[in-house]
């Protein structure tokens, strides 16, 4: 298969197979296993373009050209090869998850669910394909409606108000900011290709500058820049594998993927570095990487604590794109799949318990290790990677940022991820502590746990394991090692991200 062909057929597996899954809805076993091989034949196609990548090589496609500068075209380049890769594996892995949650869960409508999720796969890979910002657009509007009605899968009050906000914020920060980012550069450089070293030098300066980059950061809402970042935990209303796909397979990943893209490939990281036009927006990250850390430790429901959790940990993608430094943007890229990894396997676990012991409160969650100690064991693993503790992938990442500070001069951002790291102990770490020692924190008394007459906390955690079904149980504990195993091989990751930065 040529690399034109494994582009073109990489886009349509998925929603090809959307409308075969949605015809299978009566043979729900049909249905999966057409989704699994969707997912596998997909990522094995992505995979094939791997070489090509790493050679330099060419992979392109064009569909549709308007008027000459403006076209529908896709082209394949290091820092989309690594969200394509992300978003097709962990299709794999989420739609397996997905199998165990849905039935356990006895959750309705669950062809349209897969359907959907299809649909939002191929906007995914769309947005990393996108040769330039009429195509990235494009898809990225796709992928939001198309998780919309993931989003609103309970259709309860609360999954549509959830809803709402989801695609008020999304829609409006899209079509106020970023479409007009769009269109300004393409009136300012007759072109909207993304290319290596940026486009924009010489033809946008001073404030414009400034405005330009603005509208890109907020006008990328997926990113969950603060104040724009609100959709993000209403939209924890959805089933847990939405909340994984928003999370870690495509949706915030396409925010921070888009930032990161235009910062190399529209802006250059030569004329932001020479301007000092983005260190506005590195203090803006940095302010959400610590407030929403902050936020985070106030949540006793476990997703809503790992959704702000998540819009810190997308601004460390942010902030290493803003440092305009080789190594920030070689740390953010290493950082969109360290915390894929990491975050996808919290959220799996948190699925996990609620269908397992039908508990959402981390203060009923007292003593659940001698009951579900494979869950909670890969709970600890990836808040380890997520706290970015050797020898777990996240500590790569981090180190990279870490060195892209140092680079840029503005060693206070030094000091704003080790800040960042002591808040991520502090509200991942006692979760599992309290799960396998309960009597080490107190927690006030609740539907899982029983007051002592000292005022201590005692599980009441029931007789033996009671594991969530295996194939819940199965993808997180894979997740789990993914990130041990990205500790230990970090450098295929490294080595296909070095060429962007000319490494």
């Amino acid at each position: 298969m040529t690399p034109h062909t494994a582009l073109l057929v990489s886009l349509l597996l998925p929603i090809a197979f959307g409308p075969i899954i949605a015809l299978c809805g009566s043979r729900p076993n049909l249905r999966d296993s057409l989704t699994i091989i969707a997912g596998l034949l997909t990522f094995g196609t992505v995979c094939t373009l791997v070489p090509t990548v790493q050679t330099g090589g060419v992979a392109e496609l064009n569909v549709l050209e308007f008027v000459p500068g403006l076209s529908l075209s896709f082209h394949v380049e290091p820092l989309g090869m690594i969200f394509a890769l992300v978003a097709s594996g962990l299709w794999i892995v989420t739609s397996l998850y997905g199998f165990g949650y849905m039935r356990g869960h006895h959750e309705v409508d669950q062809t349209r669910f897969f359907f959907f999720f299809a649909v939002a796969i191929t906007a995914a890979l769309g947005v990393a394909y996108a040769r330039n910002l009429l195509t990235l657009f494009v898809f990225y509007e796709v992928l939001t409606l198309s998780t919309y009605p993931l989003v609103t899968h309970a259709r309860t009050a609360d999954a549509l108000r959830g809803g709402r906000i989801y695609l008020g914020i999304l829609i409006s920060t899209s079509v106020a900011f970023l479409l007009l980012a769009v269109i300004w550069t393409y009136v300012a450089t007759g072109t909207l290709d993304f290319t290596p070293g940026g486009i924009l030098a010489g033809n946008v300066e001073g404030n414009s500058l400034y405005i330009l980059l603005a509208l890109f950061a907020f006008g990328t809402g997926k990113a969950a820049l603060m104040p724009f970042h609100r959709w993000l935990p209403a939209a924890m209303v959805a089933p847990t594998p939405v909340s994984a796909l928003l999370h870690a397979v495509a949706v915030v990943k396409a925010g921070v993927f888009t930032i990161l893209k235009v910062i190399v490939y529209i802006f250059g990281i030569d004329l932001l570095a020479d301007t000092g036009a983005s260190v506005w927006l590195m203090y803006v990250a940095g302010g959400t990487v610590v407030i929403s850390s902050l936020i985070a430790m106030t949540k006793d429901n476990l997703k809503a604590r790992l959704a702000y959790s998540t819009v810190s940990q997308l601004s460390y993608i942010v902030l290493g794109a803003a440092l305009a430094t080789e190594w920030g943007i070689i740390g953010g890229g290493m950082h969109i799949v360290m915390h894929a990894f990491g975050k996808i396997t919290l959220f799996f676990c948190a699925g996990a318990i609620n269908v397992a012991l039908h508990k959402t409160e981390i203060s009923d969650m007292v003593g659940i290790g001698k009951q579900m100690p494979f869950t909670m064991i890969a709970f600890f693993i990836g808040a380890l990677s997520v706290i970015g503790v050797p020898p777990l992938g996240g500590s790569w990442s981090k180190w990279y940022l870490a060195l892209g500070a140092v680079e840029s001069g503005h060693l206070i951002f030094v000091a704003v991820l080790m800040i960042s790291s002591l808040l991520n102990i502090m509200y991942l770490i006692p979760i599992p502590i309290r799960a396998f020692f309960p009597g080490v924190l107190r927690a006030p008394a609740s539907a899982g746990a029983a007051a002592t007459d000292h005022g201590h906390v005692q599980a009441d955690h029931g007789e033996g394991i009671h594991e969530a079904p295996v194939l819940m149980v199965g993808p997180l504990m894979f997740t789990a090692l993914g990130c041990i195993v990205l500790f230990f091989y970090a450098e295929p990751v490294f080595r296909l991200l070095a060429p962007i930065v000319g490494k």
